[in-house]
C-alpha cells in the first residue's frame, strides 16, 4: 500500500475572495482526524468520473464508519482499491467512477476489509 502519514502541522492558506486577514486552516479541511488520516495514491481511471484520475491522493480516515454512497479504501481478495461502497438490498457493492468497469458484489466468501472514508482528493491540475 503507498500510504502517506499527514503531520500535525498547522497549514494556513489566505483566502483570494475573502478578507486578507481571514485565513483557512488546511490541516483542519483535510483531516480533522489527524492520528487515523493518511493519503493514498490512487492508480487507474476507475474512480476518474468522480474527479479521482491516476495519481491523485486521496485523503483516508480510518476513524470513520462507512456508510452507503461513501467513498472508501478497502481491500478485496489481497488488492488495495478505491470504489463507491452501496448496499444493495442485503448485499453491499464497490461501484467504481467509470463505465468501463464491472461493479463487485461482496459476498461472505469475498475476502473484504475496509481500511477507511476517502474525506477529500488532492489533484494535481498540471497534468
Amino acid at each position: 500500500m503507498e500510504a502517506m502519514k499527514l503531520s500535525g502541522e498547522i497549514v494556513t492558506l489566505p483566502l483570494h475572495n475573502a478578507n486578507m486577514e481571514d485565513t483557512i486552516d488546511l490541516s483542519r479541511v483535510i483531516h480533522s482526524q489527524p492520528h487515523s488520516t493518511f493519503i493514498f495514491q490512487i492508480k487507474g481511471d476507475g474512480m476518474a468520473d468522480a474527479n479521482m484520475p491516476d495519481g491523485a491522493m486521496a485523503v483516508v480516515d480510518r476513524s470513520l464508519r462507512p456508510g452507503t454512497g461513501d467513498i472508501i479504501l478497502a481491500m478485496v481478495n489481497g488488492e488495495y482499491t478505491v470504489k463507491r461502497l452501496v448496499k444493495a438490498g442485503r448485499n453491499w457493492v464497490l461501484h467504481s467512477e467509470n463505465a468501463f468497469y464491472k461493479p463487485v458484489l461482496i459476498t461472505e466468501d469475498t475476502d473484504f476489509q475496509v481500511w477507511g472514508v476517502v474525506t477529500a482528493v488532492i489533484v494535481d491540475m498540471r497534468k
